[in-house]
């Protein structure tokens, strides 16, 4: 019973220590001068993608890159550098995968027409389908499909 009470206790203690390690996790916290610097902060690390995860935001993402990124990007907003001039810095280290819209360019042509392109061969191939396909026939039935139809109808067995 003592030896039990013991392994308990041990298994408590681990879960303790597994609990301290995630409240002593990190948290961003970044000082601004003023809420317009914090709000234009939190809309650009949410507009770019990070370039270690395959689809989370900079704001999302728990990678250490994602860090680094909200950090330069948290300088850049603090030294009154333009969107722009931080998109076009991160476009130009990590490409166009940082950006949620990217531009359109010939590389990202069948990323921005691709559904489109897709949708209308669909389209064109359902249309062509049903036009090929034999219209229903109107023609009168034989006397002897006339026949056995009656037969069938009656309750009795074709012929």
């Amino acid at each position: 019973m003592m030896m039990h009470a013991k392994r308990l206790q041990s298994v408590l203690a681990l879960c303790l220590l597994l609990l301290v390690g995630k409240v002593w996790a990190e948290i961003d916290a970044y000082p601004f001068d003023d809420l317009a610097q914090e709000k234009r902060f939190h809309t650009l690390v949410q507009e770019f993608r990070c370039p270690k995860c395959q689809n989370q935001n900079l704001a999302d993402s728990n990678a250490p890159l994602a860090k680094d990124l909200r950090d330069i990007i948290y300088a850049k907003v603090k030294a009154n550098e333009s969107d722009q001039a931080i998109a076009s810095f991160l476009q130009e280290r990590y490409g166009d995968f940082v950006l949620y819209r990217p531009p359109v360019k010939a590389s990202t042509m069948l990323l921005w027409f691709g559904p489109a392109l897709v949708l209308l061969i669909a389209i064109a191939s359902a249309w062509r389908w049903l036009r090929r396909r034999p219209a229903p026939s109107n023609s009168p039935l034989t006397e002897q499909e006339q026949a056995r139809l009656k037969a069938l109808l009656e309750g009795g067995k074709p012929s």
